[in-house]
């Protein structure tokens, strides 16, 4: 069985998230391809570097300064996002006859599936988050992406089936897919978590999209410079070379491997992050303390964080974070936890499930 996975390339997030996917049909003896661009190429040359990727056109995405002003970028970007779809379908269709693949796994791509072969759509977003004041139509968004997801031949939601689960009210609607499993968290991080020493006091960890990616590292940085203790910082930028760069107040990583960066979060006493979902999924299996800070604008992860701010984690507004409110926060950071007995097994009976169909 042959396999094209095609994961988003907004952020690393969604690449991260396919990791398992990835190495579900490898262990299950299926020929895995992948299509990519941007950070991830070089993340994926890392975790699988014998894995033949083929580069597809980036969605180029590029946040608006101010987060407020994100409904009417939506709005503004709406006419090239649908031709992108339109454009990346057809590519879908031209790889499927060349490289005569069995089954296409497309992480939030909208359009690329094929009607030839059977495709399968990833996503946690079931319900897109409006901003607030919009709320009362979401249920349009709803069924927008039914649309779109009513396409593929299945659909895999990484989260519990029991609501609330992980996402919440994103992962959890009224109106489901035709055809849908719910695959449990999705994580690159399977093996046993061991307790190790707590030699960091912070570690900030930068994902996103710029340019409010940079917005939040120089955020981190300040921070970090006027707190005392062994800090340190991940740029998510798996294509630079770590140069073990060091100030006074913190030391830099640009990119971390899957063990390192695995064993840096089990060492730090907090970690400081966005609230993106493979984040919080990493996060949980890993039983991180986090203080969440919400990428502005971006309706999923503030979403997300009104949720983790409700379970009792702690959750700082991008517009108040600072030195000052995140040590009056740290008396409240507690673990993300997730149930590993329920999740082991949903994501191997899905891949299992769908190698007997193809």
């Amino acid at each position: 069985m042959k396999v094209l996975v095609a994961p988003l390339d907004w952020g690393l997030g969604h690449a991260t998230r396919c990791i398992p996917i990835i190495q579900e049909f490898l262990n299950g003896g299926a020929q895995v391809e992948l299509a990519t661009s941007g950070p991830m190429i070089s993340l994926y040359q890392e975790v699988f570097p014998n894995l033949v990727q083929h580069r597809v056109p980036s969605y180029k995405v590029v946040y608006p300064k101010l987060g407020f002003t994100m409904p009417l970028w939506v709005l503004k970007n709406a006419v090239r996002f649908s031709k992108m779809f339109k454009m990346e379908q057809a590519l879908a269709e031209r790889m499927a006859d060349k490289h005569q693949y069995d089954l296409i796994v497309s992480d939030n791509r909208f359009g690329f599936y094929s009607k030839k072969v059977k495709s399968i759509y990833v996503t946690h977003q079931l319900r897109i988050a409006f901003p607030k004041g919009f709320q009362i139509f979401e249920m349009i968004g709803v069924y927008w992406h039914l649309s779109y997801m009513k396409r593929y031949t299945e659909v895999w939601i990484p989260d519990f089936q029991k609501a609330p689960g992980m996402a919440g009210r994103l992962s959890h609607v009224s109106k489901m897919p035709e055809r849908y499993r719910y695959v449990g968290v999705l994580t690159r991080f399977q093996e046993e978590i061991q307790e190790l020493k707590k030699e960091v006091r912070f570690l900030g960890i930068v994902s996103g999209v710029e340019p409010m990616r940079t917005q939040f590292e120089k955020k981190l940085r300040n921070v970090f410079s006027k707190l005392p203790g062994n800090h340190v910082l991940i740029l998510g930028k798996p294509k630079q070379k770590n140069t073990n760069q060091e100030s006074l107040a913190y030391q830099v990583y640009p990119h971390l491997s899957t063990p390192d960066f695995k064993e840096m979060v089990q060492k730090s006493e907090y970690v400081i992050t966005r609230s993106g979902y493979s984040t919080v999924m990493d996060m949980s299996v890993l039983g991180a303390k986090c203080v969440f800070v919400p990428t502005p604008g971006q309706t999923e992860q503030e979403y997300l964080g009104e949720s983790l701010e409700h379970l009792g984690h702690v959750v700082i507004s991008d517009l108040l974070f600072n030195s000052y409110t995140l040590k009056q926060s740290l008396e409240k950071a507690k673990k993300l936890e997730i149930n590993f007995s329920e999740n082991a097994s949903l994501l191997k009976d899905a891949v299992h499930h769908i190698l007997k169909e193809v």
